[in-house]
């Protein structure tokens, strides 16, 4: 479709402010963005819609319209809502880069004009599909008519015979068609997706999951609840939905991916709505975290809590206990795109945090409605009530890696039977895609507090969190938690060990029984676990080893003559104890 046909119809409030003589222009797409450099979401063709908030003075107009026309878009328009008429600065950059733009009136809203453009350039190269498009309206309507996400997956199954899930960054499903996808299929998908992500590869994604073909389209979040200005995919990968759709797409024609990319541009704008209704959530977050890091006066902490209840339990009132969970993303130096101190980390562990914390047997793109999240730095706080999330024991055998990592030295049986949340089944998962979308350079470390009764509480909640954070931040692996229950251990000393004698320590104890197994495969660390791990005893150990003793006597024997220690000394005992908890 042209611009000039956009600028005939009425319903949709353009008004044209500059470049009448490029109104033959072909318009292949639309986009909604606040971003200040929108480049890496665009391919050419698009209608940019923007409210301006990325505008802060008249300089910030130049650069944004060089990149559009840079990026060969087709038109931009913007919204009289947020400032009221369009600045000059902003008609003058259009006209110097032969850029047309368009005012749109405060009474139309964006979701109008997407959902126009995306049926008219979708049935105009795809007739066949017209209907469909024709249908997505419904997607856009307030209220139980219009049926949220849901009316457009439903539309792809009926007409076009495609199943389709629309999932977040953890694989949860918040929405499908038809029969619910399994959660661990799910994270499967999601941890495809953000691998193919970080490789900065084009969508959509092919993924081959238990003999099943899945494409994955991204759904871009660049609307006001996105990361701003985002210059690094870092910044965005663990936070942006996917729709996984159960087909092949790599030999589908040009107009069905037109289609499906018009149907993440609309998801898109519903995933804005679900962000902008989080605002409130977020502010009493901040408000009550500032409270508590400022040393406020537990009385003035409970009332800005009684404020926060009815938001949070909507019909219970007040809150009988709150818990605090704190989680930082941290990333390591990369050879592309911002440095690793320059990536706005805060941000993105809060939306991840919203999202670990979501009642995993819950879906839907509202069913964080109960959870406050924060962030202060590259910290992300959350205030838990008791009563929103209840996590459930996992099942027998599920997740037996994940506790050996993450609650080392707590009694599972003790922590079943309490309320509130559990440090290591928070991540049990979420832990394989998150691992995908960190990939070699990212990490993810989270500290779960006790539970409290009172405003009195909360400060201690709040360093207990942080304590509990930096206890996991000194394991292995990509994706680690630890429970308050852990700071009663020694393993709350292993963080505040300085690196350099970290190192030492551990080369001193296990270097010679790595390089021995290395040359004759004798496997003396792994006997040296398991004796540990059986306190000592011979014939447990043996038992666990497949061994016989006498193998094993030899096998310990060897490790006391390359160390120089003795192992039926405790003090020894526990330095080879510490030595492998710190490697």
């Amino acid at each position: 479709m042209r611009l000039r046909a956009l600028l005939e119809t009425d319903a949709l409030g353009l008004r044209l402010l500059g470049g009448e003589d490029e109104l033959d222009r072909t318009v292949r797409g639309v986009m909604t963005t606040d971003l200040r450099d929108p480049s890496r979401y665009l391919s050419g063709g698009e209608l940019v819609l923007t409210g301006l908030a990325w505008r802060r003075d008249a300089a910030d107009s130049e650069p944004f319209v060089r990149i559009l026309a840079g990026a060969g878009v087709a038109g931009l328009a913007a919204g009289e809502a947020e400032l009221g008429d369009i600045p000059a600065d902003l008609v003058k950059a259009c006209l110097h880069h032969r850029l047309p733009l368009f005012a749109v009136h405060e009474t139309v809203a964006f979701a109008t004009i997407t959902e126009h453009v995306v049926r008219q350039v979708s049935g105009e190269r795809a007739g066949d599909l017209a209907a469909v498009v024709d249908r997505h309206r419904r997607l856009m309507t307030s209220g139980p008519a219009g049926g949220g996400p849901e009316v457009v997956l439903d539309l792809l199954t009926s007409d076009l015979d495609l199943r389709a899930w629309v999932l977040s960054p953890t694989g949860r499903q918040i929405a499908g068609a038809g029969a619910p996808l399994p959660g661990p299929l799910g994270a499967a998908l999601a941890g495809h997706h953000l691998a193919a992500t970080r490789t900065g590869r084009r969508g959509p994604y092919r993924a081959a999951v238990a003999g099943t073909t899945y494409s994955l389209f991204p759904i871009r979040n660049t609307g006001r609840g996105a990361v701003p200005a985002a210059r690094d995919v870092r910044e965005s990968v663990l936070s942006d939905w996917l729709l996984a759709v159960e087909a092949d797409a790599s030999d589908w024609p040009a107009a069905r991916l037109d289609l499906l990319q018009g149907v993440t541009q609309l998801i898109a704008v519903e995933r804005d709505r679900r962000d902008a209704a989080r605002t409130v959530r977020r502010r009493l977050a901040q408000e009550v975290l500032e409270l508590v890091q400022a040393g406020a006066a537990p009385a003035e902490i409970a009332a800005r809590l009684r404020v926060a209840a009815p938001v949070l339990l909507p019909g219970l009132g007040v809150a009988p206990q709150w818990q605090v969970v704190v989680a930082r993303v941290d990333w390591s130096a990369s050879g592309q795109g911002a440095a690793a101190g320059d990536i706005a980390s805060g941000p993105v562990a809060q939306a991840l945090l919203e999202e670990i914390l979501v009642d995993p047997a819950v879906s839907g793109p509202d069913s964080a409605d109960r959870i406050a999240v924060a962030h202060t730095g590259e910290e992300a706080i959350a205030l838990v009530p008791l009563p929103a999330v209840i996590t459930a024991p996992a099942e027998p055998g599920e997740g037996e890696e994940d506790a050996a990592a993450g609650a080392d030295g707590e009694d599972a049986d003790a922590l079943a039977g309490e309320p509130g949340l559990h440090a290591d089944a928070l991540l049990a998962s979420v832990r394989e895609p998150l691992s995908a979308g960190l990939a070699d350079d990212g990490r993810l470390t989270l500290g779960v507090s006790a539970a409290v009764h009172s405003a009195e509480g909360l400060r201690g909640a709040l360093e207990e969190a942080r304590h509990a954070r930096r206890v996991a931040a000194a394991r292995p692996g990509r994706v680690c938690a630890a429970g308050h229950h852990e700071l009663a251990s020694h393993v709350l000393l292993l963080p505040f060990v300085p690196d350099d004698v970290r190192r030492a320590f551990t080369a001193r104890l296990l270097d010679p029984l790595r390089d021995y197994d290395r040359r004759h495969r004798a496997e003396l660390i792994e006997t040296l676990e398991a004796f540990l791990d059986c306190d000592g005893s011979w014939t447990r150990c043996a038992a666990r080893l497949h061994l016989h003793v006498n193998t094993l006597r030899y096998r310990v024997g060897r490790i006391e003559q390359l160390t120089g220690r003795d192992l039926s000394r405790l003090e020894d005992k526990l330095d080879f104890f510490l030595a492998l908890r710190m490697s």
